[in-house]
């Protein structure tokens, strides 16, 4: 089995990013309207964004929510083989590690 690269092989939608704004925001305690005051967003926006209800969102509109985070999108070639459970849940674990250094 080959290791994985430090980055997440799973293709995310914008419901999927919206969660995980919501986890990091919430893991960083900072509150929607501060988040969304920080990234030049309406607090509803954000809210949608959180909670699947976006629909459809501006490129710009996210990464400004993700750089307020500390969070970027990185744009690679697509791998025909998708990972297996195990190295998915292996990043997992790692990234845990990581969150409890911080």
């Amino acid at each position: 089995m080959t290791a994985l690269p430090n980055i997440m092989r799973i293709v995310l939608d914008l419901i999927s990013i919206g969660n995980q704004i919501a986890e990091r925001r919430k893991r960083l305690k900072i509150s929607q309207a501060a988040l969304a005051r920080n990234a030049s967003v309406s607090r509803a926006t954000l809210d949608a964004l959180e909670n699947g209800r976006a629909g459809e969102m501006g490129f710009s509109k996210v990464s400004r929510l993700l750089a307020a985070l500390g969070l970027e999108l990185t744009l690679r070639a697509a791998s025909p083989q998708r990972p297996t459970l195990e190295e998915l849940m292996q990043e997992d674990r790692d990234d845990k590690s990581l969150d409890r250094r911080h």
